[in-house]
């Protein structure tokens, strides 16, 4: 046995790329070459040449495609072999005997298709496989999903074919833009991909469990490589999910187009036409547009709060919150799934909570959800580091969207102005910009809050006459308590923060800015905001994305009617003048006898 094998090999090695397709048609010739079908197959390998591969590959795929109408399950393959096993010992050399060999050689070929798709499989993820040769495996896997299956998609080889490419080595954005580009249309092909995910999800959950399990004992290292494998099927599994096009709210036909209908002729030509009757029915109820969007929206729904339970790396966390709030919240059966990952993602703090706000104020606005202290974290996410974010953009508009109802009380208005107004000292000219925007719509939309533009630091006013009335010195009268601001910055509580006694003193000091465009800006709060049909309020878009580039540029652009000039009436004779610092001196006594 062993020569012989040794001489199959040596042939093996030995065969041109011209022999290799002589085998081919050989084979699609006659039955009576089927010998070399198992010789076919073993050119299907990662170590083979990539035109051997692809000369096998054309030949066992034009061999297969018109017998797969005619070849077992795999499952119906296995079940009618368990009957036999339990028959009697006496009767089993009987059915032996009696059994048809067709049976038997379709059973055989059935084994050689799996077999062949495995190895397709690992061609397909093999590091020592090229990108075109990547594209037709993938192509020809593919092909077996629509045909195999009686003509319906065949999900159990799709899903191997995720599982393949989401535990490979290779980069997965190789195989993600043969998808995109050619199968992601098809709406069986996303139907299925949800469903995969989910299944995949499902399994790491039950990993991680074990591995959380196993931790107690083994060493740090085996954990460290659990979690390492772990986060990279996790960003793996949402480089698959994200650009799969979520699904529409009105049916159109080009959305329904299907893989596995593309080519109908194949697979349907053979069927009989009472069945064909069947799957009509059957297809006209299934395919109806409302089944269809339901479906799809439910198997999304599944796959996306399934994927949002794991353990998500910060940048995939990061991701998935800057982009919930339009691809994944509006398509959802029930948005109100997602509370619970978004309230945890709001607690957290931070640039995580900033990203958070977007979608849990769709979620409050729009699906009735009920947030405790919800004004209380966003007071708190006020801090000078929000104003440099990359997000805050997006940030500021809900901000402003949030603090829009006339019906805030007036504390809650009061604080979150006073906050806004102390940010002005510490933040950049930009961020300036946009805090002068939004007192201008808290004190337009809360008149009750005016008195905070201009209020004196005086106690009461009972006291300040009775001061008055007591000295009868001409001298000026000076209060105990000025200069002391009653607003405590770092009072979390809103009802405590002492603003309604405050005074917005540092709206003042920014018309000194050493930024022109904010000193210019802030004289916009000098007009009468009370009354509402004079004013219109200010788009914070306008100044939520700001920078240092647009004020220089928007300084460029701007036309100066006043330029200041080094112009001088008479030639200065003197750096300093008397008058710029009286008392002072500037001149050189000189001693006598010197010029």
């Amino acid at each position: 046995m062993a020569s012989i094998l040794s001489k199959n090999q040596k042939k093996k090695q030995d065969y041109t790329l011209k022999e290799l397709k002589s085998l081919g048609s050989d084979l699609l010739s006659s039955r009576a070459h089927i010998k070399n079908l198992p010789l076919l197959l073993s050119f299907i390998s990662p170590e083979s040449p990539p035109q051997f591969v692809v000369e096998s590959l054309l030949s066992l795929q034009s061999f297969f495609t018109p017998l797969l109408s005619q070849l077992p399950s795999t499952s119906s393959s296995s079940s009618t072999k368990r009957p036999r096993s339990e028959e009697d010992d006496d009767d089993t050399s009987n059915k032996k005997t009696d059994e048809d060999p067709e049976v038997i050689f379709n059973a055989w070929l059935r084994s050689k298709l799996d077999e062949f798709v495995k190895l397709l499989l690992d061609v397909l993820v093999s590091q020592q496989s090229e990108d075109t040769l990547r594209d037709i495996v993938l192509g020809t896997l593919m092909e077996f999903v629509k045909l195999l299956n009686a003509g319906r998609f065949h999900s159990s080889i799709f899903h191997r074919i995720l599982n393949a490419i989401i535990h490979s080595a290779v980069d997965i954005d190789v195989f993600l833009d043969i998808l995109t580009s050619k199968y992601v249309k098809y709406i069986d092909v996303r139907y299925f991909t949800y469903i995969s995910m989910e299944k995949f999800v499902k399994t790491l959950e039950a990993s991680a469990v074990v591995s959380a399990d196993r931790t107690v004992i083994e060493h740090s290292e085996t954990e460290n490589e659990s979690k390492d494998s772990l986060e990279l099927s996790i960003r793996k599994i949402y480089q698959v999910l994200s650009p799969i096009p979520p699904p529409q709210k009105q049916a159109e036909k080009s959305d329904h187009e299907m893989w596995s209908g593309s080519d109908e002729s194949s697979s349907s030509s053979e069927k009989p036409k009472d069945k064909k009757k069947k799957n009509k029915d059957q297809d006209s109820s299934l395919l109806s547009p409302t089944t269809i969007a339901k479906r799809m929206k439910l198997k999304f729904t599944k796959a996306w709060i399934s994927f949002l339970r794991l353990p998500l790396p910060l940048d995939v966390y990061k991701e998935v919150l800057a982009s919930i709030h339009q691809t994944v919240i509006p398509h959802l059966s029930n948005p109100a799934m997602l509370c619970d990952f978004l309230t945890k993602s709001y607690d957290i703090g931070g640039v995580v909570s900033v990203m958070a706000l977007s979608s849990l104020f769709i979620l409050m606005t729009e699906h009735g959800l009920e947030y405790p202290n919800f004004y209380e974290k966003l007071y708190a996410l006020l801090v000078p580091s929000v104003f440099v974010a990359k997000h805050r953009a997006r940030f500021l508009q809900l901000l402003d969207a949030c603090l829009r109802s006339s019906l805030l009380p007036a504390y809650l208005a009061a604080s979150f102005t006073k906050k806004l107004s102390r940010l002005s000292l510490s933040v950049p000219p930009s961020g300036s910009l946009v805090i002068t925007a939004l007192i201008y719509n808290l004190l337009r939309r809360h008149p009750t809050i005016n008195h905070l533009v201009h209020q004196e630091t005086v106690e009461t006013a009972n006291e300040a006459n009775s001061e008055a009335e007591e000295s009868n010195e001409c001298r000026p009268k000076t209060n105990k308590n000025l200069g002391i601001d009653y607003f405590n910055n770092q009072e979390s509580d809103l009802k405590k923060t002492g603003a309604m006694r405050s005074s917005l003193w540092e709206i003042d000091t920014l018309r000194h800015h050493y930024c022109p465009p904010v000193s210019r800006f802030v004289s916009s709060l000098e007009t009468d905001l009370t009354v509402r049909a004079k004013t219109t309020e200010m788009k914070i878009e306008d100044f939520s994305s700001g920078s240092y580039a647009t004020i220089f540029g928007d300084e460029i652009r701007r036309r100066v009617k006043q330029v200041p000039l080094a112009f001088y009436k008479a030639v200065p004779t003197s750096l300093f003048e008397d008058s710029d610092f009286p008392g002072w001196t500037f001149n050189i006594p000189q001693e006598e006898g010197k010029c």
